[in-house]
């Protein structure tokens, strides 16, 4: 099971224009990608809140996703990413994806990207009524593929994964180059991948 944005994608480029059309509409100046890319994951309210501000929450979000809708296309597969789905679907592993973004953004991203053939599912916040660290994600996912939390493991690159994990009963394992740093990720004592494609030697 993946999360999506900084595992699987990069979607940040996207992320941050529409981030700066909603604060342009609230006057404030625009921030640097690698700003929007740190605050990244936790849910769009939650990023609105506290980068357009917490007044501004209703608009900010419409307001960004009215940009997101014309700009998502140029989110980018990972390195890594197609070959490494593609051997583990080879072998039989059930994948989905449990993300903080919504689930009509994923699948059309996961599509474009040539990665519907390995994901069965893809969960958000728009399907589970909920963000992750909430549990329900996860577990929504864990149905779909018809297992038990003790036979899946969860695939981040955030520390707020690691809790997600945890609280659906799941093992996790992290990717660097999302929004948490590689120091911040090998901090929480998880095991820590530097590139993608070692997940395969892990799970084959």
């Amino acid at each position: 099971m993946f999360d999506l944005d900084g595992t699987l994608v990069d979607s940040y480029e996207p992320i941050a224009e529409s981030l700066n059309h909603a604060r342009a509409q609230a006057g404030h100046p625009a921030l640097a990608l690698e700003t929007v890319r740190a605050s990244v994951g936790r849910g769009l309210e939650t990023l609105i809140a506290e980068l357009v501000g917490a007044e501004h929450v209703e608009t900010g979000v419409r307001a960004f996703r009215e940009r997101y809708a014309e700009v998502y296309d140029r989110t980018r597969i990972l390195p890594g990413v197609r070959p490494t789905l593609r051997r583990l679907a080879e072998r039989g592993l059930r994948m989905t994806v449990a993300s903080n973004k919504p689930a009509r953004f994923g699948e059309a991203i996961v599509r474009r990207l040539g990665l519907a053939p390995f994901i069965r599912d893809v969960e958000g916040p728009d399907r589970a009524g909920v963000t992750k660290p909430d549990p329900l994600l996860i577990r929504r996912c864990l149905r779909s593929m018809q297992l038990a939390p003790e036979q899946a493991v969860y695939v981040g690159d955030m520390v707020l994964d690691v809790e997600s994990a945890s609280r659906a009963g799941l093992r996790v394992i992290l990717v660097a180059g999302g929004s948490s740093s590689l120091a911040e990720l090998r901090a929480t004592g998880e095991l820590v991948l530097e590139r993608f494609d070692a997940l395969a030697g892990l799970l084959l």
